[in-house]
């Protein structure tokens, strides 16, 4: 796994050995990143099942400004700082060590999310709501885009309040729902 493109392309990163996460391939993050936009000209990045935080970081080396990255797993969330601390974006990412469901009291109250990343574990499908509660919360700027990365088979709503899905690329026995206004 590395940063696909950008400022840091190339850059190696780590990932929690065994089956804990399920880190998003380099082919699927470049097939994401050609869809939603290959570059970006600032914007706020949150990614509520950081993982090895490989999305945000992504994210940042495209051009985005800040990222927050929320991650239970203490191991995870140290693999992530391991991995920011490589790709020299420590000023810019912030890392909660918490649950994903805490987002919205842990986010800055004025925050304006331009990219949201929602990945859970495959089996737990009750985490993709939080895109609803976001939009809810007003937390997302109008030009914002949620994706969700889910198993094929899963079939996503068609919109989270006035966030349409426009996209539903298949990758092998992953889908990737994205939503935009």
């Amino acid at each position: 796994m590395r940063v696909v493109s950008g400022s840091r392309k190339g850059t190696p990163l780590k990932s929690l050995p065994g089956n804990l996460t399920r880190p998003t391939s380099d082919k699927v993050k470049e097939s994401l990143f050609n869809i939603i936009g290959p570059y970006f000209d600032g914007g706020i990045a949150v990614e509520l099942f950081g993982g090895s935080g490989s999305l945000s970081i992504e994210s940042l080396s495209r051009g985005a400004d800040q990222a927050y990255i929320f991650e239970k797993n203490p191991k995870a969330c140290s693999i992530i700082r391991d991995n920011v601390e490589k790709c020299r974006f420590t000023d810019q990412v912030h890392i909660s060590r918490n649950d994903a469901r805490n987002a919205i009291r842990a986010l800055p109250a004025d925050i304006q999310i331009d990219l949201l990343f929602i990945d859970p574990p495959y089996a737990e499908t009750k985490f993709y709501d939080l895109a609803e509660r976001i939009a809810q919360a007003g937390m997302l700027s109008e030009r914002a885009i949620i994706i969700c990365e889910h198993e094929k088979q899963l079939t996503l709503p068609d919109a989270y309040q006035e966030f349409q899905k426009t996209k539903n690329p298949i990758y092998g026995n992953s889908a990737i729902s994205i939503y935009m206004k």
